[in-house]
């Protein structure tokens, strides 16, 4: 199974926007400078998520999108299948023909991995996410700094480390 860049994007255009969100619409041009994704790719994407219920769209100036719902509402994989990403793993995208047109030996195995990758995206809100982002951006921020003056004979020893 592959995810491809559709999938992906749309996961990282969402965390976006619940990110930045909060003071009102998120435009697509911010998130795709912010991203690196392409301006038009962006407005695909959010196409298909404003049809299927994940984001609100706001005309006019001062327009963008906001999340629909709670972003502990909603799941990465609603986000996914809502771009058309097909989460299968099967050679034959579920129609059991993959053996001259029959089932193949491994059908069973790998619609099962489909399960548990869904059930694990299913699983994994947005909100989850974007708290992820949050603690990284705070981790970063904490810089250690470090005394690296020679001691003169006499002198006090410095301080290894100081945390800001």
């Amino acid at each position: 199974m592959r995810l491809t860049t559709k999938g992906r994007f749309a996961v990282t255009a969402m965390i976006d926007v619940a990110l930045h969100g909060s003071g009102g619409p998120v435009t697509l041009a911010a998130v795709s400078e912010r991203q690196r994704i392409s301006l038009s790719y962006l407005e695909q994407l959010f196409g298909k998520l404003r049809r299927h219920g994940l984001v609100d769209s706001v005309r006019g100036p001062g327009g963008g999108y906001n999340l629909a719902r709670a972003a502990g509402e909603l799941s990465v994989a609603e986000i996914i299948t809502a771009v058309d990403e097909p989460i299968d793993a099967t050679q034959c995208g579920g129609r059991e023909n993959c053996h001259d047109d029959r089932r193949c030996m491994t059908h069973e195995l790998w619609a099962s991995l489909n399960n548990h990758i869904f059930s694990f995206l299913d699983s994994v809100t947005l909100a989850e996410l974007v708290r992820q982002q949050e603690q990284r951006a705070q981790s970063s921020e904490v810089q250690v700094l470090q005394d690296h003056r020679r001691a003169s004979v006499g002198d006090p020893a410095p301080e290894s480390a100081d945390v800001l």
